[in-house]
Parts: structure tokens; sequence; C-alpha cells
């Protein structure tokens, strides 16, 4: 029998990436010629300080912010080379965001709110929400899909949030500071959710956090000072 392990398949590869902001001698460095591989089926942290440049880094993989100088080829195409429709559709269907803050329309149930990609995509109103159904029992929330989000508690929320993030089926799925806002149990039942539940071969997850009480669910910590990367390590589980 065969003992060998199947290669790794990159999802994204950054190289050079580079962003400043401000002019002349005002400019500053906010990511520094960063290079950065993540694969398929492993979950990536990304820490450091404030100001370290994980957002912005972030934000240029992900093809929200265009880089000053760098690529990003993900799943082997360059976004930046990307037409902006073709831009908005790659961020529509390849990228999931989970904010720090959960940003739930508190007018819409549960179900609505997971809804929303669907609909962007031009989904049948009521298939989109039999779908937002089936994804909130997929997070654990079965039946709780017509309810608002101020009945859920900030767990649950989250849930939600990474429910939305999902429906749409993309490949990679990026967490701002997922447990910033729970205390520390829910913040770690909700990162070991999302390994167990969420990571695939077919997905890649990064997260952002600050929070080294998850960092035993890391495939790797990638960390971040002053725009640049300034060390890996290799998770624990």
């Amino acid at each position: 029998m065969s003992t060998e392990t199947a290669p790794q398949v990159e999802a994204i590869v950054a190289a050079g990436l580079t962003k400043y902001f401000g002019e002349g001698e005002a400019r500053m460095t906010a990511v520094n010629a960063v290079g950065f591989v993540a694969h398929f089926g492993e979950m990536v942290f990304i820490v450091g300080p404030s100001g370290s440049g994980k957002t912005t880094f972030l934000s240029m993989i992900s093809g929200i912010l265009r880089p000053d100088a760098g690529s990003v080829r993900v799943k082997g195409d360059d976004i930046w080379s990307l037409s902006k429709d073709q831009l908005a559709d790659f961020r529509l269907n390849t990228i999931g965001f989970v904010f720090q803050d959960y940003h739930l329309f508190p007018r819409l149930t549960t179900a609505e709110n997971i809804a929303i990609p669907l609909i962007l995509k031009q989904r049948d109103w009521d298939d989109s929400i039999a779908e937002a159904e089936k994804y909130l029992d997929v997070v654990g929330l079965k039946g709780r899909g017509g309810i608002l989000p101020v009945k859920l508690s900030g767990g649950e929320q989250q849930r939600v949030a990474i429910a939305r993030a999902i429906v749409g089926g993309p490949e990679i799925l990026i967490l701002d500071e997922p447990t910033a806002s729970l205390d520390g149990d829910t913040g770690k039942m909700i990162i070991a959710f999302v390994k167990e539940k969420i990571l695939n071969a077919q997905r890649c997850i990064l997260i952002v956090t600050h929070d080294a009480r998850i960092n035993e669910y890391a495939d790797r910590i990638v960390h971040m000072e002053d725009g640049c990367i300034t060390g890996l390590d290799k998770g624990t589980q």
C-alpha cells in the first residue's frame, strides 16, 4: 500500500506584494514586498500587532485593495489582471468574509441575512431562503431562521455570519478577528467548529486574530510586523 501523501494544491500565491499610503515625505509602507502561499485544505492564522499590515494584506489578496506592486494568484489566476466586472464576480463567488462585528442586518431574520449572497447572484427569493435554512442546520442553528439577530447570543450571531459567508460555496474563507467579541470558551468552540465542519479539501481558511488562546487550531501561523512577514509557525494540532 502506498504511503505517499497527496500534494497540497495552492489556493493563494502572493509575490512581492506591496502597498503604500500617503505621498511624499508622509508616504508609509503598509505592506512591504510580502510573499505568501496558502493551500486548499488548511487553516492559516495571520497574527501581529495593530498596524502591522494584516488587514491591508488580506484586502489585497481578496481583491478589495489594489496593490502598488506585486501579484496575487488565486487558483492560478492573477486577480489584479481581471476587469472590474470580473473582479466583482471573483469577490462574490470565490471569497467569503466573516467580519469582526458580524455585520448582520438587524431588521432581517437570520435566514434572510444568510440568503443575501444568493440574492446578489440573482437567485429566486424563496429558493434562497430555503438554502439559507439548510445552512442554519450546517452551523447548528436548525429551525432558527425566522428570528432576528438580536435574539441570538454572540456565538450564535457568529455562526449566522459564517453561514452567510459559506452559503455561496466560496473556496477562500476569511475571518477577521472572529473571537474578539466572544468569551474564551465560546471563541474556542467557534474555531473548533470552523475547522471541523467548514474546512475541507476544497477550501482554504485565513483567520486574522490577536487571540493566542485559539492558536492550537491553526495549521500554520504567519506573523506580521511593520508590513512584513517576520515568522512562520506550524500549528499544534
